[in-house]
């Protein structure tokens, strides 16, 4: 038997316009740490070039990275964050709330959808290779035991992990899977130099081999699979100093 839950509709009667802005997952946890009904930031709106630019500015004291496992207490979080405005594209969408009572309200309707990004500089990059390094950290270690182990074990000519591991590398010849970070610092690094790159000349440069390095750059990277760079390979808005053709086309036509 369903359970039905009333919607509280006062939203609608006051016909409350609401933003639907998707934001960074580090800034979000930032607000986390705000005090009880606190400030997080201030949004300004204003005009540039002829047209509407809205931007974020995180408050001061929520910049702070805490307990993220940096050393480098000079590390902070990015507090500039310039809105990328998108159409609703005719969808209806709807923002609603929940109590701790379990009693849900229709805030609104939904006007304006919209992007926070983070200035790309110096700081941000290194936030983003903390990260990188945090998420590839094993999540299992070795450990020393105090005791002999006592178990008594079966031997066998060659383990299956050892057997895969041959397969693998007569299958990718001479490569060796690089540690993630080092394939990372390599591919920032060549990406400095030039905006694009097919896989092959990414193979030639890292020397990992081809679907170990297409994981990898799926996760920092876009594929152009049209266009005048087809077949090449770019980083992520998030992670490139440089703007993108559509950016920079955008810029021209301001």
């Amino acid at each position: 038997m369903s359970v039905k839950t009333e919607v509280d509709l006062t939203g609608v009667k006051q016909s409350n316009g609401v933003w639907l802005v998707k934001v960074p997952k580090y800034l979000s946890q930032q607000w986390d740490k705000a005090k009880e009904k606190g400030e997080v930031g201030k949004i300004t709106i204003g005009k540039k070039h002829g047209k509407t630019e809205v931007r974020f500015s995180l408050n001061e004291e929520l910049t702070a990275l805490g307990d993220v496992g940096e050393k480098d207490a000079s590390l902070q979080v990015p507090r500039d964050h310039p809105f990328t405005m998108h159409a609703v594209g005719g969808q209806t969408m709807a923002a609603f709330s929940q109590s701790d009572t379990d009693g849900i309200s229709l805030e609104g309707m939904v006007v304006h959808r919209a992007e926070c990004r983070p200035v790309v500089n110096d700081n941000y990059m290194k936030l983003k290779k903390l990260q990188i390094r945090e998420s590839t950290k094993p999540q299992r270690v070795s450990q020393q035991l105090e005791r002999a182990v006592t178990t008594i074990f079966k031997p066998i000519a060659n383990h299956d992990f050892n057997v895969e591991h041959d397969k693998k590398k007569k299958s990718e010849g001479k490569m060796v899977r690089a540690e993630r970070q080092v394939v990372l610092d390599m591919l920032f690094s060549a990406f400095e130099k030039h905006q694009y790159y097919n896989i092959k000349d990414l193979v030639d440069i890292t020397k990992q081999p081809v679907t170990y390095l297409k994981d990898i750059m799926r996760e920092i990277g876009t594929y152009n699979s049209k266009g005048a760079h087809k077949s090449t390979w770019e980083l992520k808005a998030e992670y490139r100093h440089y703007q993108s053709a559509e950016e920079e086309e955008e810029m021209q036509t301001a």
